[in-house]
């Protein structure tokens, strides 16, 4: 009887082996990105009409900066007025690109394209930032004839602050804002799809006048409409959302869909927020949409900071996480702009854990904007030596995917002080990125690679404490892929 029981034991004691050589370590969740404002060159290009050479400079600047700093996405701008930033047969090029609307680099290039790639290659997604419904900025140029306000003047309306705006109650805005989504979605290998808060334009922008689309709702109310002004505003901000997630998914359903809204839906919601009512003055009804499920990430602009009563951090994300009721990814917008210095970078390095510990799952943020991060060598710093310290991997999407990648094969040969470790995958289009995990003495560390990677060569003895210098063997390996969703293959730890 006793050596059944002890043989019993040692069947378990070796399954909880094998099941913690399984599990194995694990790379570090989060999503960390970063916008890229085009719209008035406010961050890339730094103004209109630089070189093609001097806009992929900066443009490579900007994503090695987020590399070396461990950020994992960009959302970069792509149609700031109805125009383009990639070669398009529906809208102009941009203003912002070369000074002229219409006018493409030259020498040419398709900066979409560029910027994907470049992203890509350092391992970091790309999100397409676009506003479906601004027609022309004030800080766009002259009205081109190019210009949808020339081709589609039944479409929009001039603002008294001198903006042009598509209405978003007629049909012909919500299809041409979705071909060119699609058109997007099919021919680039982007990661995702962004809108931010501009639906129905800030009040200022029209003088504290109403917008002007009383011909479009008199036609409504003519038709037999019963729906009130108000009502009727959202309801077509309401159905474009969700075609456009619809049609997103229907083209390729890994690219994910976010939205960046006006940080707050209404006042008193928590009771003690105070601030500007996005659902009557936007026609936003952002909370609609992340109950719906209507979006893969919801990205509220939390502008504000912790001590901020009216206006608190943690009070708001903690209440839109309460609305998150379809378990989306839920990572909100920080103003990292507030600059650099030891209490500003606590302010922003609190929010970070804060969202950490109020979104556990998924955790992640986005720094509004690049600029921020450029300018502010402290910010950056203190990122990096602090919640950045690690990289990170986006959080896993499973209502989108649950299939992890194959494993790899993974086969390794003695280089003298380096170990050579390469792999192969069995489905090359199925990988977004590598992770090979090291253990040196009783510490597991890792590092991520690209897709493009097959092999990497480790030190054989590395250093384990800074401080005093201490090294430790080489003693496992493990390598890894993750796909476009951030699911992560089985890897067997190889021990040496």
């Amino acid at each position: 009887m006793f050596k059944k029981l002890l043989l019993l034991l040692m069947i378990c004691v070796s399954l909880q082996i094998k099941a913690q050589i399984n599990n194995g370590p694990k790379i570090q969740r989060e999503f960390r990105a970063a916008w890229v404002a085009s719209v008035a060159n406010i961050n890339w290009p730094s103004k209109p009409g630089l070189t093609t050479q001097q806009q992929q400079d900066e443009a490579i600047a900007l994503l090695d900066m987020l590399q070396k700093n461990n950020f994992n996405a960009v959302i970069f701008q792509i149609r700031p007025q109805a125009d383009a930033f990639y070669k398009s047969s529906i809208e102009p090029w941009s203003y912002y690109l070369t000074g002229v609307q219409g006018q493409e680099p030259n020498p040419y290039y398709d900066p979409l394209e560029f910027w994907v790639n470049a992203a890509h290659e350092r391992g970091l997604e790309l999100h397409v930032w676009l506003n479906p419904y601004r027609a022309h900025h004030i800080a766009g140029g002259p009205v081109s004839e190019l210009s949808v306000v020339k081709k589609y003047p039944d479409l929009v309306v001039k603002l008294k602050q001198g903006y042009w705006w598509f209405d978003p109650s007629k049909k012909g805005t919500q299809d041409l804002a979705s071909a060119v989504v699609k058109d997007i979605v099919k021919r680039y290998d982007i990661d995702g799809v962004h809108f931010d808060d501009y639906f129905y334009p800030y009040a200022e922008y029209n003088g504290g006048a109403d917008f002007p689309d009383d011909e479009s709702f008199a036609a409504y109310q003519k038709g037999g409409g019963k729906l009130s002004r108000g009502d009727w505003r959202r309801d077509h901000v309401n159905k474009f959302v969700k075609r456009i997630y619809k049609e997103i998914k229907a083209e390729k359903k890994h690219v994910k869909f976010g939205i960046s809204p006006f940080g707050i839906w209404r006042p008193g919601y928590p009771e003690s927020i105070r601030g500007m009512d996005q659902y009557e003055k936007l026609y936003a009804d952002a909370k609609l949409w992340l109950n719906k499920g209507w979006i893969d990430y919801f990205m509220p602009q939390l502008y504000w900071q912790i001590n901020n009563i009216p206006l608190s951090f943690p009070v708001i994300l903690g209440w839109w996480e309460t609305e998150n009721t379809k378990a989306r990814h839920l990572w909100p917008g920080l103003n990292s702009g507030i600059g650099g210095g030891e209490k500003n970078s606590d302010e922003i390095i609190n929010q970070i854990m804060i969202a950490r510990g109020i979104l556990p799952k998924s955790p992640g943020v986005a720094h509004w904007s690049i600029g921020a991060l450029t300018k502010h060598e402290s910010l950056r710093n203190d990122l990096l030596a602090g919640p950045y310290k690690e990289e990170a991997l986006v959080p896993i999407s499973p209502w989108l995917d649950k299939k992890a990648p194959s494993a790899l094969m993974v086969s390794k040969e003695d280089r003298d002080a380096d170990l050579y470790i390469k792999w192969t995958a069995k489905e090359e289009k199925d990988v977004f990125r590598y992770i090979v995990y090291t253990q040196y003495g009783d510490k597991w560390t890792y590092r991520t690679l690209n897709a493009k990677s097959s092999f990497f060569q480790v030190t054989k003895v590395a250093e384990v404490n800074a401080k005093t210098k201490a090294t430790a063997s080489l003693k496992a390996i493990k390598v890894t892929a993750v796909d476009r969703t951030g699911n992560e293959s089985e890897g067997e730890i190889i021990t040496l």
